[in-house]
């Protein structure tokens, strides 16, 4: 394989998951891969589940795929405050009640990682982090020197990873990246409505002129690709399935009203509130 899609975070947004199928098509990759968390926030858990068998997405188990999986008690998000906790077990409880028990049985069995060799590229596939699923990673807190070890220790060229909610990339020497692939579940606290995923492309696959006239083969590309979806559509759903004002308030604005106290103050300060 030289170019795959990444999706991160679907959080029941099966809007969104299907454009960015759509679009991944378009763009011809040779395989999608989602890094967990298939529930939470959004309305219609067991319409994401028939999208990702059609298009034989091959997906690893994010926290909340293990909660889910497992009947736990809650959704093993490591937040600490007791408002975003709140928020947690609301969003858990309905996405939990909301899925069959055949679909709760497939995400316990799903891997909580997966390697994939892209062209001459190692690849990790994890939610969190390599060595916990629910760890934060923020690009403002994880030192170069850290994500190297990583690298290092868990013997990959490229380490993808999501469950922060939002995007960011670090390249290294000798063509390594540390990279966190967005979620496509809500908006990135940024003002706008659209959501993300990631291409991966190997080395050798499509490069830039400067590596064209270098004679060289270009390094591994990583590629933000925005996803525009009925935004307006999908928070309508929401209230009608009675899920908390500010999920809907985030749909339709683009800022976070939740999940905001574990956040670092750089990636706050980013935000509205």
């Amino acid at each position: 394989m030289h170019r795959i899609a990444l999706f991160g975070g679907i959080y029941n947004n099966y809007l969104a998951l299907a454009a960015a199928l759509d679009d991944a098509h378009r763009r011809r990759v040779d395989a999608i891969y989602c890094l967990g968390d298939m529930g939470a926030f959004g309305p219609h858990p067991e319409r994401v589940f028939p999208l990702l068998r059609e298009h034989n997405v091959q997906c690893i188990q994010g926290n909340y795929d293990h909660s889910v999986g497992n009947g736990l008690s809650d959704c093993q998000c490591g937040y600490t405050d007791p408002r975003d906790n709140h928020f947690a077990r609301l969003s858990y409880a309905y996405t939990f009640a909301n899925t069959s028990l055949a679909n709760r049985e497939w995400l316990r069995a799903l891997p909580a990682q997966m390697r994939v060799q892209l062209g001459p590229n190692r690849v990790l596939l994890c939610h969190g982090s390599p060595r916990r699923t629910n760890e934060f990673l923020w690009e403002s807190t994880c030192s170069s020197a850290f994500l190297e070890h990583l690298l290092q220790t868990y013997e990959a060229d490229i380490v993808c990873t999501t469950h922060t909610g939002i995007k960011w990339d670090r390249p290294f020497a000798n063509e390594r990246h540390f990279v966190n692939v967005g979620v496509l579940g809500r908006p990135e606290n940024d003002g706008t409505t659209n959501v993300w995923y990631t291409i991966l492309s190997a080395r050798g696959a499509g490069g830039s002129p400067a590596h064209e006239r270098a004679g060289e083969p270009p390094a591994p590309r990583v590629e933000f690709v925005p996803v525009r979806y009925d935004h307006e559509r999908l928070a309508a759903e929401m209230r009608a399935e009675k899920l908390p004002a500010e999920f809907v308030e985030t749909v339709l604005t683009g800022w976070w009203t939740t999940c905001l106290e574990v956040l670092p103050a750089k990636e706050r300060r980013r935000g509205r509130f």
